[in-house]
């Protein structure tokens, strides 16, 4: 017989960094005018548009995990030879305003079944998802033998120059700093995650934008509008105080500031491939099996020959 303990609320959320339903709020309030603020979204699907466009396959069935409003679906078009594709979101508000297939869902509890799909894609949401590893190994169950991912996730460098203008000005007003900026996933670790989650041939790479804004509140406009303020359970749960923001901005006008006045936001993106185990896919040799001898590659002299 089974026996099925369940974790306590108070536990579950000790356990977890960010907090699902703030993070499902943030994205309902987002969704009306995403359109004004998709500008990140827009650029980093045009990206893995390009990814797909590299690969000489078709994926006839994919999902699109965390779709927003459906920004990756108008970018494909049909790319990648995808004659179906599944969209879902988090946030019945956004995926409102998708076309096509699509259904509410969580991406920590993915509703697809086993072998299913050929490509599962998701564009700017896992970085909010609490339990990484187990998200993943959804995706590779729900994948074809030889069914590709490819995800696009927000990496630890993100908004470094906004962090440090928040815990600038609190330290100065307050005498302590909180949370304020969301923390990222590191790509050293995303490699050793997916193959932990049972995938093959697992490639992590990062490209940093830089986007120039006329003054720092700007930003955080903008992160507001795309739904991607501050959503950890240990986050201070009031609002931040205007002196706080307005120290902060001049703050980061001051040690970020060009000429111009404007200021630069950094966005590091960890692009995410991989493949779902398959027996006819290309294999890495055992450790030791070159069939090369070593000093014919180095161009050396082979001693033992002469002697």
């Amino acid at each position: 017989m089974w026996h099925i303990s369940k974790m306590s609320k108070k536990a579950q959320t000790e356990a977890e960094i960010f907090d699902r339903r703030a993070v499902r709020l943030h994205r309902d309030r987002a969704a009306k005018d995403l359109s004004e603020f998709e500008f990140l979204l827009n650029e980093v699907a045009e990206m893995l548009a390009d990814r797909l466009r590299d690969i000489r396959r078709k994926f006839p069935i994919a999902l699109d995990l965390g779709c927003h409003t459906g920004q990756v679906a108008k970018i494909l078009a049909g790319r990648g030879g995808i004659e179906n594709l599944m969209q879902c979101d988090l946030s019945e508000a956004m995926i409102g305003q998708a076309d096509g297939a699509k259904f509410v869902a969580d991406e920590e509890y993915l509703p697809v079944g086993d072998g299913v799909l050929d490509l599962a894609i998701s564009n700017l949401s896992l970085h909010w998802v609490n339990d990484l590893p187990g998200a993943f190994i959804q995706l590779r169950r729900a994948l074809k033998p030889d069914g590709l991912l490819l995800a696009a996730l927000l990496g630890g460098e993100t908004l470094k120059e906004l962090r440090q203008a928040l815990i600038t000005a609190e330290s100065e007003l307050t005498g302590g700093a909180g949370p304020r900026v969301s923390p990222f996933a590191d790509i050293r670790d995303a490699g050793a995650l997916l193959q932990r989650a049972g995938f093959a041939l697992p490639v992590a790479d990062t490209d940093v934008l830089t986007v120039s804004y006329e003054n720092p509140l700007k930003l955080m406009r903008d992160l507001r509008g795309m739904g991607e303020q501050m959503a950890t359970h240990n986050r201070q749960k009031e609002f931040t105080r205007k002196d706080t923001l307005f120290r902060a901005a001049k703050i980061y006008q001051k040690m970020f500031g060009d000429a111009d006045g404007r200021v630069p936001a950094t966005f590091e993106v960890i692009t995410l491939t991989a493949w779902s185990p398959s027996p006819n896919q290309q294999q890495p040799l055992t450790r030791g099996s070159g069939e090369m001898n070593l000093a014919d590659v180095l161009g050396a002299d082979d001693k033992s020959s002469q002697e």
